[in-house]
């Protein structure tokens, strides 16, 4: 089978899980299934990652559109109108849009992956015509393809609350963590990683997520402003400023100590591995999640993880983190104090079941299932 793969909505960087998402499934799919041929339809800010992570594999070419992802209008034009020409003169079998959206008219059977829906649930962290236009290119996608991929139970239900999909039209295919996630780091090159970015010698918190208002980090900042005073942690945050900047920013500026919050972005891997690893304890506030990566990262790095038991995080955390309640005032700062106050016994057994429990997630069936999904739905 040869397979089409529209990557024009992944910007390197920026995207946040989507890409991780497509990166590693592509290179699963590459390495185990080397008789299926990928064509992927390529911009120009991805076509030299997306080629030199599969340059390997001499099933996988690359047709780049001459369009960039960040100037959406364009993107969407050339996804509706070029896109399918380009399909039809590769002879792919079917097109996978991993992405949200697809075109409305094409040459081969479609799937495409619609990891949530997020904004029909929180409208605030897109623009009125960001959430017109994207409800209309969802749903769109969901009329015109033949499989749904959703990432989750939890995305299921909400692909078939909001759209007109039936729920036998989508397949779940969940994520996976890498593996480079449960390696450890040698403890010298760590430290000096956590060296260059931290203050030396300091124990911290850390959170992974951009400042969009579902992902509730102003919740995080003020509770660990309550107890800043009682323990000896920074906090780390690293992503994208998003459209809740403001009010992390209002957060933060309330701090008794605004110095003890260290912000980055645009980490290499083995930096962001580092920083999981070298955590005491990795903090998960979001309100609205269609699967939670950062969650099963962090429970394969082996450190404690604190969450909420919004959308489908209970799927992937299981009984292997903590969760807080985040509709009750003080309930975060609490689990801050409890999670540190774990004996060295408690908090050893405790990650190892968690990462048992993410044992259970893997690219390579990740892979094989979405492969298996394509093949339903070219029969």
């Amino acid at each position: 089978m040869d397979i089409g793969v529209n990557t024009l909505f992944m910007i390197p960087g920026e995207v946040g899980g989507t890409e991780t998402y497509l990166r590693q499934t592509l290179l699963e799919m590459a390495a185990r299934f080397p008789a299926v041929g990928l064509v992927l339809f390529t911009n120009l800010e991805n076509h030299d990652v997306l080629s030199a992570d599969l340059a390997a594999f001499k099933q996988v070419r690359c047709v780049r559109l001459n369009v960039r992802a960040r100037n959406r209008v364009a993107r969407i034009v050339r996804e509706q109108v070029e896109l399918p020409v380009r399909v039809r003169a590769s002879g792919v079998e079917v097109l996978w849009s991993p992405g949200y959206t697809a075109p409305r008219f094409c040459p081969c059977p479609q799937v495409v992956t619609i990891p949530d829906m997020q904004y029909k649930t929180h409208p605030e962290d897109l623009t009125r015509m960001a959430r017109v236009v994207t409800d209309f290119l969802v749903r769109s996608a969901a009329r015109h393809s033949r499989r749904l991929i959703a990432i989750s139970e939890f995305s299921r239900s909400e692909i078939v609350k909001y759209t007109a999909a039936g729920r036998e039209k989508v397949d779940v295919v969940p994520l996976a963590a890498s593996q480079e996630f449960s390696n450890p780091l040698p403890l010298e090159r760590r430290n000096q990683l956590l060296s260059s970015l931290l203050p030396p010698g300091k124990p911290f918190f850390l959170t992974v997520a951009s400042s969009y208002p579902h992902k509730n980090l102003p919740a995080l900042v003020r509770a660990f402003g309550a107890v800043i005073n009682s323990l000896p942690h920074t906090l780390v945050m690293v992503g994208n400023e998003g459209l809740g900047e403001t009010e992390v920013r209002k957060a933060l500026a309330a701090l008794p100590d605004a110095a003890r919050v260290v912000r980055l972005r645009n980490l290499s891997r083995e930096a962001l591995v580092a920083l999981y690893q070298g955590c005491d304890a990795f903090v998960f506030p979001s309100l609205y999640e269609g699967f939670g990566l950062p969650v099963l990262e962090a429970m394969t790095a082996g450190v404690p993880v604190i969450t909420t038991r919004c959308g489908s995080i209970p799927e992937v955390g299981g009984d292997g983190v903590v969760y807080f309640d985040p509709q009750c005032p003080g309930s975060l700062a609490a689990s801050l104090v409890d999670v540190i106050g774990w004996s060295a016994a408690d908090r050893h057994r405790k990650v190892q079941n968690a990462r048992e429990l993410a044992g259970r997630f893997s690219w390579a069936a990740t892979a094989a299932q979405t492969l298996d999904v394509f093949n339903k739905a070219v029969t």
